[in-house]
């Protein structure tokens, strides 16, 4: 299984106010956009605002449904120990935008942000 990212689809509603987007979701956003290659090592998934976020439950339980998150496939090695990942239901993942990102600079050997 590949790393698996999900990111906030935009234009979504909360309280009757809106249209929003996450701009944490929109910083992961334009990672991909920089480095279009990636969207063919990792699964990209946009969900809808509305709790309950099913595929999150389903991959890491009721609370955590935050976004953006990435679960690392099971093939997916660490290459460096200072971006220590969480766990939950025996997966690992992030769910902090800039981990995320540090992440994949290492994974992939892209540029890290300066």
């Amino acid at each position: 299984m590949k790393d698996q990212l999900y990111l906030m689809r935009p234009g979504f509603t909360n309280a009757g106010l809106g249209p929003f987007y996450c701009g944490d979701s929109v910083s992961v956003e334009g990672m991909l956009s920089f480095f279009p290659e990636l969207r063919e090592k990792i699964d990209v998934h946009y969900i809808a605002f509305p709790r309950p976020r099913q595929p999150l439950i389903d991959a890491l339980g009721d609370q955590y449904q935050s976004v953006p998150v990435l679960i690392l496939g099971d093939q997916s090695t660490l290459l460096d120990a200072g971006v220590e990942t969480r766990k939950a239901r025996g997966r690992r993942f992030y769910d902090d935008e800039k981990k995320i990102r540090q992440y994949l600079s290492l994974r992939f050997r892209l540029p890290e942000a300066g």
